[in-house]
């Protein structure tokens, strides 16, 4: 597999110009390793691509693929914006020092504190998803008119995974291009005197290696702007999502942040000039191929036990509670022994995670060079919807997220103690609370 910006030195492997096998005995494992550089680079390709193409446009940061206050400083000097899906994205964001007016609110079942905290907080954007969403924008009386675009639904069927997929006729997201749900509900938005609409929004999935199905949801969100400017209706920001796809195995081939948002950006300018109707404002919003592939996960090598005529199991110290990406979807990944990386693979193992579940398997069948136990594992494009998605389950503390550049390290995410997980659990104490009533 490329490595990328990995690299590797005397057989071990190196990120961020640190030594990964030094990285686990100073901070212990499991520990997820985020490479700066890594994630700046593959930003600014994202700027200095659309700048070049396209001219008047947003880069809006995924915030679900990692949310945590250091990505947005790390993010936020290179002019990108950030896309978040709930209130608590949003605190994150800001606190990270992210503008508010960069910031495009998401979601499909805001409730109305969120609602009221994205209008306080002076957000750029809220993107509406339902009825009753616009219902709480009213009811929460901004001001001054508060921004929205629509979530609509074009219905292109992306190749990738099914339950990441969101623009089939039976999702739960936006409103439908194709059965006029989409055009009746911006008329009611159009004369609204709380909001301002500005635009239309939609996303068809994650993980998308190829260019068509962003060429054909650019063909359909075009052709219904057409449709809402013959009805008066002018539409000043499209939103194209994101759904970038990276590689995980050998078998993957993504294309680069280059080749996605070059033939993006000049098919939409042919659409536009085609069909006679104003260039809109273009927003894109990557998540996982920012961060994806500038992560790494550091595992302890426990148990080995062998099944014979089976399989081998090498259980390590994390799982489903850091990783349930493999549960969830099948996902695999590419994994190197941090000492032995470029050593030739001669054993196959199951990599077994130490959730009391059958099936918190990590990685399946895997060649690796013999494994003992206490050997340092480090599974490769682990920056997106790992740390995000973790939990406690097991009561497992979620672990920690160490930022590396030019060979130093710091903590990006401290430690979670035991102390940590129990801070807000309580006894209950009914007689006590009698008394109090």
């Amino acid at each position: 597999m490329d490595f990328g910006d990995l690299v590797i030195k005397k057989h071990r492997l190196f990120i961020g110009g640190c030594d990964t096998s030094e990285l686990a005995e100073k901070y212990g494992t499991p520990l997820y390793v985020f490479d700066v550089a890594r994630a700046e680079k593959t930003a600014k390709s994202y700027v200095d691509i659309l700048k070049r193409e396209y001219g008047d446009f947003t880069v809006c940061y995924a915030s679900k693929a990692f949310c945590c206050v250091g990505i947005y400083g790390i993010l936020a000097p290179f002019g990108l914006g950030a896309d978040v899906v709930s209130g608590g994205e949003l605190y994150t964001a800001l606190k990270g020092g992210m503008p508010a007016d960069r910031i495009y609110f998401h979601g499909n079942n805001k409730s109305a504190q969120e609602i009221e905290y994205a209008i306080d907080s002076g957000v750029g954007c809220i993107v509406v998803d339902s009825l009753r969403e616009l219902e709480l924008i009213e009811a929460a009386a901004p001001k001054a008119p508060i921004n929205v675009m629509v979530r609509v639904n074009p219905g292109v069927e992306a190749h990738t995974h099914r339950f990441i997929q969101t623009t089939l006729t039976d999702s739960k997201f936006g409103f439908s291009i194709a059965d006029g749900t989409a055009e009746s509900f911006i008329k009611s938005v159009v004369g609204n005197r709380y909001v301002h609409f500005c635009g239309i929004a939609c996303h068809i999935g994650s993980q998308i290696f190829e260019k068509q199905s962003f060429e054909i949801a650019i063909d359909k969100m075009t052709d219904f702007i057409v449709r809402l400017n013959s009805i008066g209706i002018e539409v000043e920001r499209l939103d194209l999502g994101g759904g970038f796809g990276i590689r995980y195995i050998d078998a993957d081939s993504p294309l680069t942040p280059q080749e996605y948002m070059s033939n993006s950006a000049r098919y939409l300018k042919d659409a536009v000039k085609r069909k006679g109707i104003k260039p809109p404002r273009l927003i894109v919003e990557p998540g996982r191929s920012i961060v994806g592939e500038a992560g790494i996960t550091l595992y302890t090598v426990g148990a080995i036990k062998t099944i014979k005529d089976v399989k081998t199991y090498a259980a390590v110290d994390g799982g489903m509670f850091e990783n349930p990406r493999p549960s969830l979807y099948d996902a695999q990944y590419t994994a190197v022994v941090a000492d032995r990386a470029d050593l030739e693979a001669t054993d196959i193992y199951s990599i077994a995670g130490k959730c009391c579940e059958s099936g918190d398997i990590l990685l399946r069948d895997i060649k690796l060079p013999k494994l003992g136990s206490g050997d340092i594992l480090a599974v490769l494009s682990t920056g997106a919807y790992h740390y995000s998605m973790a939990s406690n389950y097991n009561r497992n503390p979620v672990p920690p997220v160490v930022a590396v550049k030019n060979g130093r390290s710091v903590y990006m995410i401290k430690p979670q103690s035991y102390e940590d997980m129990t801070r807000n659990d309580v006894i209950p104490n009914f007689a006590e609370d009698s008394r109090n009533a």
